[in-house]
């Protein structure tokens, strides 16, 4: 029997200036192609907070429109399917990958929405209403079916930072052989350190802040080393001096990614996750002479997105590992409080939660 569906509901938007606008709303109806779901979890990202919770900016997938309720890592349950909808159905459980492209350039073709470059493209929490209310609509084409062994909570983590890892760990072509650096434990660094486990690799995870090298510890890393002014020297001490085969940057630092480059090994892999800052480095010592590969990566493609829930759900890893605080909806405003200590790992809203 179909749920009964509310008139209004609550949603969240972010103003700026580091507020949390609660809203009364009309509960949206799904389109052609689309679903409505019932939120259960929505996690927060460090691009809502640098991009969005303090200044409106377009730094990172064009430019965030003010009147839109926030949220782009959801998961929940379809509660209605509208019109030309024929894969999924009432009560599934969804993930969702959280940009709709235009569908026809050629990144839409491959599923990589994310670099759609048509005015059509739309972000859901940026351009579109998002996760952090009590029901959101989605298309169908960018929800992918949660297996029953993954919650809610777990989907949450793949919307956005597993999917992103992975892709990470997928251009650095990470496998049993090799180790893996993993600089700057955030909750993409420590998604990356369980899927770079979860792959055969041997993980050294480095960050400047006791809290979440704690954490990466916690969650599977095999090394965990203070990025400090010894922390070169102390990796290729590990590595016997010829240093990791694969290093993925997550901090967005300067340094991190300067020290990603000074500790791979000859042919090695340099892969670049983390948003915003630059860096500057000599090509010949460092990259030609090397022979290294360095690669940008973001985010993901649907079909990679679904493939690393097959994996997490194979392998039986819960992603909802890194969450270190929880939140009802209605304590929004302190989930983002708590989250821009940049001491916490994951911070979700639970929309079970009372």
């Amino acid at each position: 029997m179909s749920e009964k569906i509310p008139e209004k509901m609550l949603g969240m938007k972010l103003p700026g200036g580091a507020r949390v606008e609660h809203v009364t709303c009309d509960v949206p109806k799904p389109g052609h192609g689309q679903v409505l779901l019932k939120m259960k979890a929505a996690s927060l990202c460090g691009s809502d907070l640098k991009y969005i919770y303090y200044e409106h900016t377009d730094k990172t997938g064009g430019a965030r429109y003010d009147d839109v309720i926030a949220g782009h890592e959801p998961s929940g349950q379809i509660v209605a399917v509208g019109e030309g909808v024929c894969n999924f159905k009432e009560g599934d459980r969804v993930v969702v990958y959280h940009i709709q492209g235009c569908g026809y350039c050629d990144e839409c073709q491959k599923g990589f929405f994310i670099n759609c470059q048509s005015p059509e493209r739309r972000a859901y929490g940026w351009q579109r209403d998002g996760a952090l209310a009590e029901y959101m609509v989605a298309d169908a084409n960018t929800c992918i079916h949660l297996p029953d062994f993954l919650t809610y909570e777990d989907g949450a983590m793949i919307a956005c930072g597993f999917g992103t890892a992975y892709q990470g760990l997928l251009r650095g072509n990470v496998s049993g052989n090799d180790r893996v650096l993993v600089m700057g434990l955030g909750p993409v660094g420590q998604a990356t350190v369980i899927l770079a486990k979860a792959l055969g690799a041997e993980v050294i995870g480095v960050d400047i802040s006791e809290e979440r090298m704690a954490m990466a510890k916690k969650v599977g890393a095999d090394q965990v080393l203070m990025g400090d002014e010894n922390v070169v020297s102390k990796i290729l001490e590990l590595t016997g001096g010829k240093g990791v085969e694969v290093a993925v940057d997550c901090s967005g630092s300067s340094i991190g990614r300067h020290q990603c480059l000074e500790v791979t090994k000859m042919w090695g892999q340099v892969v670049y996750l983390g948003e915003q800052g630059s860096v500057t480095f000599e090509p010949s010592p460092l990259l030609l002479h090397k022979n290294l590969t360095l690669h940008g990566s973001w985010v993901t493609s649907v079909d990679n997105m679904a493939k690393v829930v097959a994996l997490l759900d194979r392998k039986k890893i819960h992603p909802s590992m890194i969450i270190t605080h929880r939140f009802p909806l209605r304590q929004t405003p302190e989930a983002f409080e708590i989250f821009a200590t940049g001491k916490t790992g994951k911070v979700v809203v639970n929309m079970e939660m009372a």
